[in-house]
């Protein structure tokens, strides 16, 4: 019942996308050419073979892309274009609506600042919610049109040849322990962030914090997030993903996390510190209070498959206990890239591992809308989801004829 077709033609959503791991393969060949930026390969097959592998040994060879897509992503002109690409690639299969997330302080040197790294960004993805909003299938077809919001990511730890950017950070603060440099770089990117949405009227719509968990607490990070807090900017968290429960705890308790990035070991109680007397019950009591909150968590199927090789297979995915415990969990892409996927692909792959049936479909693709971290007043956000849920129906009761 649920085809490819359908899949297709749903609207959708994808709320954890990084910029960084989604760009066309021809494209990054490209840029890496005009910036000088030394490839493994200069063909996209050959970056396939070497670099984005359908699998992974693990997540340090997962990482080791986002050197190069980074690299390549250094001036204005980049920047657009691989955010112009990613929203028409989305558009093309029926998404309509992202929030594209990246670091900032990775592209940023001496000729390319905050705003101009925004500026960019937001110029790709407007200019194809322009051309979407103007073609035939939203003027006469009626369908909804492409919005979009922008996440800015802090990082859990980096070094001072992760870019130019935190090198002058280093070298300011040389008398500083590491874990204080961290704190500082997300404390000023969630200032950075305040000012630009507010100023500028950029659609940046949240802030995350991403990278290694195990050893690089979220509870380093609770300035940033208080900041953020206090200024009504949306907070999301990479938890769960490489590290246990407690990580998820720590999200959701210290730094006021609206929605978790993956989340895939909210049912790992193996992982529980020595601290939690009965893991089976910790992981019960935050299970029961994510799903009474409507804490959506943001699954990357392929991408966790990736880089946690012991999981085995989809029908393993903790996705399916998520829909057992009637979680909000809406599918995502994390890396369209290094993971070679979709939108309408990880639907494929959690519609056939979980047989799930059209109630569970449209819960979670519509939990997607409602969870977003839609730019704009409550009203519009309304009237966006109304219009989307009226398509999604229309869509369900053509397919079953």
């Amino acid at each position: 019942m649920i085809t490819d077709d359908l899949i297709r033609a749903l609207p959708k959503t994808d709320l954890h996308v990084h910029l960084d791991g989604s760009l066309r393969l021809d494209t990054l060949v490209e840029l890496a050419r005009d910036q000088r930026v030394k490839l493994p390969s200069e063909s996209a097959d050959g970056l396939r073979e070497l670099v984005f592998k359908p699998s992974y040994s693990s997540l340090v060879e997962y990482l080791a892309g986002f050197e190069l897509t980074v690299a390549a992503l250094q001036t204005p002109e980049a920047l657009e274009r691989a955010a112009y690409e990613l929203a028409w690639d989305n558009i093309n299969e029926g998404v309509r609506y992202i929030e594209v997330r990246f670091a900032p302080h990775l592209h940023m040197h001496q000729t390319l600042g905050f705003d101009d790294v925004l500026s960019a960004v937001t110029k790709g993805l407007d200019r194809a919610r322009s051309e979407h909003e103007l073609s035939e299938a939203v003027v006469t077809n009626g369908e909804p049109p492409f919005r979009f919001g922008i996440i800015v990511c802090s990082l859990r730890r980096f070094e001072a040849n992760s870019s130019q950017w935190y090198e002058g950070l280093f070298r300011l603060l040389s008398n500083s322990p590491k874990k204080q440099v961290y704190k500082m770089a997300s404390l000023e990117l969630a200032r950075s962030a305040v000012r630009c949405r507010d100023e500028l009227n950029m659609p940046i719509v949240a802030f995350d914090l991403a990278g290694q968990e195990h050893g690089y607490p979220a509870r380093d990070h609770v300035e940033a997030y208080q900041l953020a807090h206090r200024n009504f900017l949306k907070k999301t968290v990479h938890a769960g993903e490489a590290y246990g429960p407690e990580s998820i705890f720590e999200a959701i308790t210290e730094l006021h996390a609206d929605r978790i990035g993956h989340g895939y070991h909210l049912f790992s109680p193996e992982l529980c510190g020595a601290k939690i007397a009965n893991p089976e019950d910790y992981v019960g009591r935050l299970t029961r209070y994510i799903a009474d909150r409507r804490i959506t968590i943001e699954v990357c199927i392929t991408s966790n498959l990736q880089t946690n090789p012991d999981i085995g297979s989809v029908e393993n995915h903790h996705f399916g206990r998520m829909l057992q415990e009637r979680l909000s969990a809406t599918l995502c892409t994390d890396n369209r890239l290094h993971s070679h996927t979709s939108v309408s692909r990880e639907v494929r792959l959690a519609v056939d591992a979980f047989e799930m049936d059209l109630k569970q479909l449209r819960n979670t693709i519509i939990y997607g809308f409602k969870r977003s971290f839609f730019p704009g007043s409550y009203q519009s956000k309304r009237n966006f989801v109304r219009a989307i849920i009226d398509h999604y129906d229309g869509v369900i009761a053509d397919h079953l004829g």
